[in-house]
């Protein structure tokens, strides 16, 4: 929930900077990178990107801040964080949903500041009736305001974890020793980089917006939060 930091500049090269602390989300899983600002007194440009690079987060400005600059502060575009937040915890929800009810399991999915979409293998007939009680079931859990948790598990206790077995795991690079968990108690749990709420009614209320067999066995749900 850090809206603003303070830190260090490790590098400056042209647009790009590299500090040695950041609150900035730089992408994965399907959630895009934060966006935002870095400055310090009269100084200020707008982060429109974010990556990965190694250990590091490459912050991508829209104009390169002097190399003679030490120190930044920088500052989240709240809103679309907090609504990345909403719909990354959402998916899991209705992941954990679709698995222990309906005994399906996720192949992909994608989050937007203002929608989300989920592909699943999905063993049953696909029916209206089918998705409305997804989508009841979602909500009901999501009112059930369930505690999000995030730690870290050993490698080889994650590996032997059949929630996470079930989430494929097991394609967590082997260089990584201590994988991070996000877990929607007594829901879902899985290996997960992104951000979430402290608790499924942060969320609020989702609706399916639409749905579709892409196969005979692959389905998608596209949704909304309200």
């Amino acid at each position: 929930y850090t809206k603003e930091f303070e830190a260090r500049v490790v590098k400056l090269e042209g647009r790009e900077v590299i500090l040695d602390r950041t609150a900035f989300y730089p992408g994965g899983g399907g959630q895009p990178p934060d966006k935002g600002s870095l400055g310090i007194g009269p100084i200020r440009a707008m982060v429109v990107d974010a990556r990965r690079e190694g250990g590091e987060v490459v912050h991508v400005t829209d104009k390169a801040i002097p190399d003679t600059v030490r120190d930044l502060k920088g500052a989240l575009e709240w809103g679309r964080r907090f609504a990345y937040m909403r719909y990354h915890t959402a998916l899991h929800v209705l992941s954990g949903v679709i698995w222990r009810n309906f005994d399906a399991r996720v192949t992909g999915g994608q989050m937007r500041a203002d929608r989300a979409r989920m592909d699943f293998s999905f063993p049953g007939e696909w029916t209206a009736e089918v998705v409305g009680e997804i989508e009841r079931l979602t909500n009901e859990a999501l009112a059930q305001e369930r505690p999000v948790r995030v730690y870290e598990l050993e490698r080889e206790k994650a590996l032997a974890n059949p929630d996470l077995i079930r989430t494929q795991v097991n394609l967590v690079p082997e260089r990584v020793q201590h994988i991070r968990i996000v877990e929607i108690q007594g829901l879902d749990t899985q290996a997960d980089g992104g951000t979430h709420v402290a608790n499924t009614g942060e969320v609020g209320s989702m609706e399916i917006t639409g749905h579709k067999s892409k196969g005979r066995q692959n389905k998608r749900i596209e949704f909304v939060l309200r």
